[in-house]
């Protein structure tokens, strides 16, 4: 039996994975860093890991990277 083009055509959704707040963006606890596929990316101060892999903020502050590593720096206010 031969195999045809029409039963070829299929293909996924895309997934939307990535870094969504870069270095130096100010995020807010909760806000997502990256959405990833397995630990590309490995969580350091300030972040979490979500069992999809996802690296959020934990703390309010600026993202920062490290190698492969991602802070969220707490923002220290300014005296006034």
């Amino acid at each position: 039996m031969g195999t045809g083009s029409t039963q070829n055509g299929r293909d996924s959704k895309a997934k939307r994975r990535g870094i969504k707040a870069y270095g130096g963006e100010t995020v807010t606890a909760g806000s997502i860093i990256v959405r990833q596929c397995g630990t590309s990316y490995k969580p350091g101060r300030g972040v979490g890991l979500g069992k999809d892999y996802t690296i959020f903020a934990l703390i309010d502050g600026k993202v920062q990277f490290r190698n492969r590593t991602i802070d969220v720096v707490a923002q220290v206010a300014a005296a006034g």
